[in-house]
């Protein structure tokens, strides 16, 4: 039997990693972090233990690795979506649907997106890996198409945004409802609700930018 080639074990290499990073967004988002073992994850992906340790330094960085794979690759269909954004209004509603997508994640996935976040702000911090940097190169072009003159600082600023709308839809005890925080972020960058996938027909009542189409800015 001739050995495989380099391109084969690459695309074997690649199949296990996306197994492990699934099983990891199933099981936490089922059972939590603390209840979720690498073993499990191995056991939920069919692979070895020991596969986890080779591709991964711990249990931190195979979380947040998994769910920037989510978020990367539920921004990527809502950005392909169609019909596909096109023309000169294309900017403004790629814009929408990843603020749209990023929204979305937190309300479908709140145990999985705040373990997630706390992980963020541990001491292990911010784990930058070539999931995030995938997630992060859609963001970037997503500014740029939007119109930024300086895409890396509006890039950023985009990140801490959705970042700090995540973190106060799943904020225990003191929830903001991402319909609200929708209108906030589609009024800071000149988007139309109905643009992306607008959970309903109009802005929340109290929202600025409700009070701007129906043509009583007093507040």
């Amino acid at each position: 039997m001739s050995p495989r080639s380099a391109a084969v074990n690459e695309e074997l290499r690649r199949r296990s990693q996306a197994r492990l990073l699934q099983a990891t967004v199933e099981l936490v988002g089922e059972r939590g972090y603390e209840a979720t073992t690498l073993a499990d994850i191995a056991d939920r992906a069919g692979a070895a233990r020991g596969l986890v340790s080779y591709y991964f330094p711990g249990k931190r960085q195979l979380l947040q690795a998994a769910v920037h794979r989510l978020m990367h690759e539920e921004l990527a269909t809502a950005l392909d979506r169609p019909p596909r954004p096109r023309g000169e209004d294309a900017g403004a509603e790629r814009m929408a649907r990843a603020i749209d997508a990023i929204l979305g994640l937190a309300r479908d996935h709140p145990r999985l997106m705040r373990t997630h976040m706390a992980g963020i702000l541990s001491e292990e911090g911010f784990i930058q890996c070539p999931e995030q940097q995938r997630l992060a190169a859609l963001l970037h072009a997503t500014v740029l198409e939007h119109g930024s003159k300086d895409p890396d600082a509006d890039y950023l600023l985009l990140r801490a945004l959705l970042m700090g709308s995540v973190v106060a839809i799943l904020l225990p005890g003191a929830p903001m409802a991402p319909e609200r925080l929708r209108a906030e972020l589609f009024l800071r960058y000149a988007l139309d609700w109905g643009l992306g996938f607008p959970p309903s027909e109009s802005p929340p009542s109290g929202s600025l930018l409700y009070a701007m189409s129906t043509g009583d800015t007093e507040r």
